[in-house]
Parts: C-alpha cells; structure tokens; sequence
C-alpha cells in the first residue's frame, strides 16, 4: 500500500473512487440485460405466432385440398385406364391397316392394277410379266373389327 506521509486515507479513498468509476453502474447493466431479454421474448413470441400460422395451414391442406387430391387422382387413373384401352385398339388398328394393305398388294398383283382391255392389249404383246398362268382364286374379306367391341358405351365422351 502507499502511504502519503502516514496518511492511509486518502490513498485508500482514490482508489475506492476509480474503483468505483471503472464498475459498471448495476442498474444499467440490468436494464440493458432486461432489453435484451424482452427484444428475445418478441422474436420467441413471433416465431410462435408463426409456427401456429404453419400449423393452421397445413390442417387446412389436409382437411381441404387432400380430399380433392385423392378425387383428381381417382379420375386420373380413369384416364390412364382409357388411354391403354385407346393405345391398344390404335395398335389393332395399325396391326390390321398393314394386313389390309398387304392384301391389296397381293390382290394386285393376282389380278392387276390396270382397266381389262390395257391387260389385254399386254398380254396380246407377249410380255411375260402380264401373262396370267393361274387362275385368280376367290377373294375373301377379312374379318373387320367394330369400335363398340373395344369401347362400349365410351361414344358420347
């Protein structure tokens, strides 16, 4: 310790005085922590509001647009049953246009694509490819296929 000429007082009274101006004033240092406390309980109690406000829109979701969700995919599945049903029959189309057209081909050239009297005047030429060595043989029709067989009761969509 010091001592200013036997005088211990006024040492210790200096000190005590800068002690006391470097610490901090007690109830400023509460304030502050108090504002910082109640600014912390404001973002707590919006981010609460918040989570209540995402609470109640997902429950109205669920109780509202989830049902519609599960009717749009009922009626979406309807919808994918008739395209198959519709891919399927335009493939036994596709599949009988080329039997058809196969046996155009071949029914002329059993039996020529040209009017009889240019055929003959041909003929008459001796061209072999004109020539008919065989006789033509019955043409029969293929068995057609009906749309109501593949879609029934679909003709008013």
């Amino acid at each position: 310790m010091l001592v200013d000429g036997g005088r211990q007082e006024p040492v210790r009274s200096g000190a005590r005085e800068l002690a006391f101006s470097l610490t901090p004033e007690p109830g400023a240092e509460a304030r502050q922590v108090e504002s910082t406390m109640e600014g912390l309980f404001l973002m707590l109690e919006e981010f609460c509001s918040l989570a209540d406000m995402i609470r109640s829109d997902t429950s109205q979701i669920l109780e509202e647009n989830l049902p519609l969700l599960k009717a749009k995919a009922v009626e979406i599945r309807g919808v994918y049953a008739r395209v198959d049903r519709l891919e399927a029959f335009v493939k036994m189309v596709g599949h009988h246009a080329a039997f058809l057209e196969a046996l155009v081909v071949q029914a002329e050239q059993d039996h020529g694509a040209f009017p009889q009297a240019l055929q003959r005047w041909l003929r008459s030429l001796g061209i072999p490819a004109f020539q008919n060595t065989s006789a033509p043989a019955g043409y029969e029709l293929p068995d057609l296929y009906r749309t109501d067989d593949f879609f029934p009761g679909d003709s008013g969509d």
